[in-house]
């Protein structure tokens, strides 16, 4: 099931107090970036995050789920609502992330 566009607004809204957050459609899905990095991304309707020390520090007992078949688990943000707490936890992952690939 492909996630909706309007999902994906509300997301952008919930985060727009950061700099430098975009996206890209992939498949009927979206991928989250911030500072240049993958953070993760909505599929089927739900924000998930990459597993990161500090999302794991600030979210313990989120479900770990599957953004599609075959993926690594992911995060599911249930606190979707709060902005002040995804700005913290973008914030608190961003130096926890890989450096996105050159390009050749």
């Amino acid at each position: 099931m492909a996630s909706s566009k309007d999902y994906l607004e509300y997301v952008l809204d919930q985060l727009s107090s950061l700099d430098d957050i975009s996206y890209r459609a992939m498949m009927g899905e979206y991928i989250i970036y911030y500072q240049g990095k993958i953070v993760g991304g909505i599929y089927d309707d739900r924000f998930l995050v990459k597993p990161t020390k500090s999302a794991l520090d600030m979210m313990p007992d989120a479900s770990r789920e599957l953004p599609y078949e075959g993926a690594k688990e992911m995060l599911l943000v249930e606190d979707i609502d709060d902005r002040d707490f995804l700005k913290d936890l973008l914030n608190a992952m961003v130096d926890e992330l890989p450096a996105p690939k050159k390009k050749k």
